[in-house]
């Protein structure tokens, strides 16, 4: 069982990570980018996983040491558990990262790339993504015809 919920962690966020890459812009991609409901089949299959680790698990997380954690590992279901937990976590960061880099008008060809890493080693994928954010926030991005910064249009300017 251990081995079916480690799978399915990955197969019930896989069609989201897939939209968000391969189906940018699309209504319902970014409906689905909204909605922190795409993590929560991930959490309920690290909850199921989580649950008969619990003491060992509470264990490790309230006391954090090395040794305690590289125990945890070896329990059954008990890297499982942290396994889906760190799917459902990348999923929300996907997600976050997918609604910023529309916002900031950050085009999908680069996103897909950075979306792809932090599905594979999310904490490159986030930093990537972090400093791309910071470079396209500093930077000022063209107007459309007939708005104004909000300040001069409150001042009446």
């Amino acid at each position: 069982m251990t081995d079916f919920l480690f799978d399915l962690a990955f197969w019930l966020a896989a069609p989201f990570w897939a939209l968000l890459i391969l189906a940018p812009g699309r209504r319902w991609t970014d409906r689905i980018a909204a909605s922190p409901l795409p993590v929560v089949p991930v959490l309920a299959v690290h909850l199921a996983l989580a649950v008969p680790v619990l003491p060992r698990l509470w264990d490790t997380v309230s006391s954090p040491e090395l040794g305690s954690f590289q125990e945890l590992m070896t329990v059954d279901g008990g890297a499982a558990a942290v396994w889906a937990q760190v799917i459902a976590w990348d999923l929300f960061l996907g997600q976050w990262m997918y609604r910023e880099a529309r916002r900031l008008g950050i085009h999908p060809l680069v996103m897909g790339p950075l979306l792809l890493l932090t599905v594979l080693l999310s904490p490159f994928g986030v930093l990537l993504f972090l400093a791309l954010r910071a470079a396209r926030s500093r930077t000022p991005r063209t107007r459309t015809a007939g708005t104004a910064p909000a300040a001069s249009a409150a001042a009446g300017t």
